[in-house]
């Protein structure tokens, strides 16, 4: 690993200060980081079946991470989250958590998993300073996540609900809100929110391209808080208001992000609703992603892409290059319900499946 000092900008970036902005007076201040494209699940949602995955090469060290972690720090980002494909199917991906956490100890840094193999590290994920993770599940039913997922692993993910949990870790469960899949489970995730500490969000269903997505398969928001309605009080909770009676759920500090939150009436969790196609947020995003191969997105619904991994292992460009295109690419950052709204019927948004780009 580098030995720079904690927070220290890596070698080769200058000083030059300013966040990331684009010509909509946008700031970036969230990095999204995909350690891996490989996934132990093969979501019916994230075309991972198919895939012909990155060679060793192709994917970025760890270094380069930490590397990439540094300059994003120096140019503004306060936030990074580690996803995958899923992050604990790369070797070493604890390890890298930790050194992580040395060298940004003031970074807040997140994770998303789909919960099969964190159980063992979740003591050590809350030792690192990971106060929160996010972990996807869409079903409450182990047959049904064995159709959606093509594993039966239900029960690893519970028990990885649980290890978070006890280890102090804040957990939000997102679910994809698919008609004819998890439609009839809501009174059970509504109840897993009464029971525990968590936030339990609802995700529209999104037509990436090359997924199986289907328009009559979207279970919209309106639709889904409609019916929560009637099976639990819910209080709309304003930004930064913490849970229910204002207290704050496990984890520390609200921070819904993009979803509409909801307390639950006697619940010790809450409940939330993401909107990418009903209700969009493109006018707060705050956000980049970049890929396990060092491919730069700047927009989930977009197919442009700035690849950085040739200038990151280049003798003469390095980092100090880096910096230059992902200034590029954010003044050009798209508004993304634009490319949504010009799409052909029934396809996709981006031609890119959602385990590469990094959930």
């Amino acid at each position: 690993m580098p030995s720079a000092g904690p927070g220290s900008p890596p070698d080769g970036v200058s000083d030059r200060a300013g966040a990331l902005t684009d010509t909509r007076g946008r700031s970036v201040s969230y990095l999204r980081l995909s350690v891996t494209d490989r996934c132990n699940l093969r979501c019916l949602y994230c075309d991972s079946r198919m895939r012909q995955w990155l060679t060793h090469d192709e994917v970025l060290r760890y270094e380069e991470f930490l590397d990439l972690m540094g300059l994003g720090q120096k140019l503004g980002i306060g936030k990074v989250r580690l996803t995958g494909g899923e992050p604990f199917a790369r070797r070493g991906f604890m390890e890298f958590v930790e050194a992580a956490r040395l060298r940004f100890p003031d970074l807040d840094l997140r994770l998303t998993s789909n919960a099969t193999l964190i159980a063992p590290f979740a003591p050590r994920l809350a030792a690192a300073g990971v106060a929160r993770v996010n972990i996807s599940l869409d079903t409450l039913d182990p047959a049904t996540f064995a159709r959606v997922t093509g594993q039966d692993l239900y029960a690893e993910v519970r028990r990885g609900i649980d290890a978070c949990l006890a280890a102090g870790i804040g957990v939000k469960l997102n679910a994809v809100a698919m008609r004819g899949v998890n439609d009839g489970e809501l009174a059970g995730f509504l109840g897993l929110a009464r029971a525990l500490p968590i936030d339990v969000r609802f995700i529209e269903y999104m037509p990436m391209g090359g997924s199986e997505w289907k328009p009559e398969q979207v279970w919209r928001a309106a639709d889904i808080l409609a019916e929560a309605r009637t099976l639990a009080e819910l209080t709309p909770i304003a930004r930064g208001a913490g849970g229910p009676d204002g207290a704050q759920v496990q984890g520390g500090p609200d921070d819904s992000g993009p979803a509409q939150m909801f307390a639950i009436q006697g619940g010790r969790g809450r409940f939330g609703l993401i909107t990418p196609l009903s209700n969009h947020f493109c006018g707060s995003c705050n956000r980049l992603r970049i890929t396990s191969g060092g491919v730069l997105r700047t927009c989930l619904f977009s197919d442009r892409v700035y690849r950085l991994r040739g200038a990151l292992r280049h003798p003469k460009l390095g980092l100090a290059a880096v910096e230059r295109i992902l200034r590029q690419a954010s003044r050009a950052k798209p508004l993304g319900f634009e490319i949504l709204a010009a799409r052909r019927a029934g396809a996709g948004v981006c031609a890119t499946a959602m385990s590469a780009i990094g959930g």
